[in-house]
């Protein structure tokens, strides 16, 4: 009687046994944070041979936790191989400081090496490292180079202060004495592995979604203020986000970096654990139509019309991998020096703003237009946002943009 009693109980206990007992884990990755890279040029790019036998360390900010970090590397811009000796990755002591905990301080593998040959072109995962990472957690990861790249490969507008010093400081808990500059250069994404479900938003844009105008060192662009957000909100904790803006981006045509269709593919679509996109672009196009020269009525409207239909190939192209598109508004723009706009190009603005603000275009709408403009000048900035040009937010005004974003966008 014991026997057939103590039976159906250890069964019981079986099917109720704890999480940590009975739990089944599918480890996901997903980009935590990225940076969308292309060829620097003018005062972006670092003399020649700066790079050569030296440690780069780069810091980051994660927008989401886990368990297990790898490193992307990029060599896109190369036209040869990029050889590096090492690759660590630490956790900073602060967002402007190239000190790191050494206690956490890791040397990454390529296929169980210390060295990685990244060919021309082509981007490089690291093995994956056990590092417990929690959001809005700020990592350094400092990159040895063998030589000099063939070309540089980089992000300019990071915001972000990097450290140089000759020699391998990989190890260096402090590199004192480092030379300073505000660029990423050969670091593309931060891979986090997570046990729990994930959603990643792609924010892709120009410079207001670079953050032009934001803080160095202060992680306030609008794409910051929507992590905080999200991670500030135990219901969406589960969401993390990666900004893929490059500033003077356009939609149509080249400018500081490829057109936005061009790096569609491997900046947004290609990126692990993707569900839905920020799509904020078109500022630049509407204004380098008339900058050097007046257009015609004809050219207005057939300049519009081919935003959109920049617009309709992000979204279909998208929906293709089931990934959902938001339109964001753009900002207004009139008394910016640079492009020095008029009624006719405020005509524009308003046009593709309406379109974007029409049912069944895009999968959501974030109004970053109502949220940043004058009320008694619609054409215009309100001054509290205004860095100085008219045409970029001030932190106060990528705050409100961030503030302004619904959450339910997300769920």
């Amino acid at each position: 009687m014991m026997r057939s009693f103590l039976a159906p109980v250890l069964a019981v206990a079986a099917l109720t046994a704890g999480p940590a007992q009975a739990r089944t884990c599918t480890p996901t990755w997903v980009a935590g944070w990225a940076s969308a890279q292309f060829l620097p040029t003018g005062d972006a790019a670092l003399p020649a041979g700066t790079l050569a036998d030296s440690t780069l360390r780069q810091n980051i900010r994660a927008s989401i936790g886990g368990d297990r970090v790898r490193v992307r590397l990029s060599n896109l811009e190369g036209t040869k191989a990029l050889a590096l000796s090492g690759v660590s990755i630490a956790r900073a002591i602060s967002p402007a400081s190239a000190a790191i905990d050494p206690a956490t301080r890791q040397m990454l593998r390529f296929d169980g090496k210390a060295d990685v040959t990244v060919p021309a072109g082509a981007d490089y995962l690291s093995d994956p490292v056990t590092l417990p990472v929690k959001a809005l957690d700020t990592l350094a990861i400092s990159i040895r180079y063998a030589g000099e790249p063939s070309a540089q490969t980089a992000h300019p507008g990071a915001r972000a202060t990097s450290y140089i010093l000759p020699g391998d400081h990989l190890a260096d808990a402090q590199m004192t004495g480092a030379a300073t500059f505000d660029h990423w250069f050969n670091l593309t994404a931060i891979e986090i592995e997570r046990c729990q479900p994930v959603k990643l938003i792609v924010a892709l844009g120009d410079s207001i979604t670079d953050g032009r105008g934001s803080t160095t060192n202060g992680n306030d662009r609008w794409t910051d203020r929507l992590v905080e957000r999200l991670q500030a909100d135990p219901k969406r904790r589960h969401v993390a986000l990666v900004n893929q803006g490059i500033g003077g981006n356009r939609l149509l045509d080249d400018g500081l970096g490829p057109n936005a269709l061009a790096r569609l593919d491997r900046d947004v679509l290609a990126q692990p654990g993707v569900t839905q996109i920020i799509l904020l672009e078109g500022i630049n196009d509407l204004g380098t139509l008339t900058r050097d020269a007046p257009v015609s009525p004809a050219a207005h409207q057939a300049h519009v019309a081919r935003i959109i239909g920049a617009y309709r190939q992000v979204i279909a192209r998208a929906h293709a991998r089931g990934i959902k598109v938001i339109g964001a508004t753009i900002l207004p723009f009139v008394g910016n020096a640079y492009y020095h706009p008029d009624a006719r190009n405020e005509a524009d603005r308003q046009a593709v703003n309406d379109w974007i603000r029409t049912p069944g275009h895009f999968d959501g709408l974030i109004d970053f237009d109502r949220a940043t403009r004058d009320p008694a000048h619609p054409d215009r900035l309100l001054p509290a946002y205004d860095v100085g040009d008219a045409l970029h937010p001030s932190p106060a005004g990528y705050r409100a943009m961030g503030d302004a974003i619904p959450l339910t966008l997300f769920d």
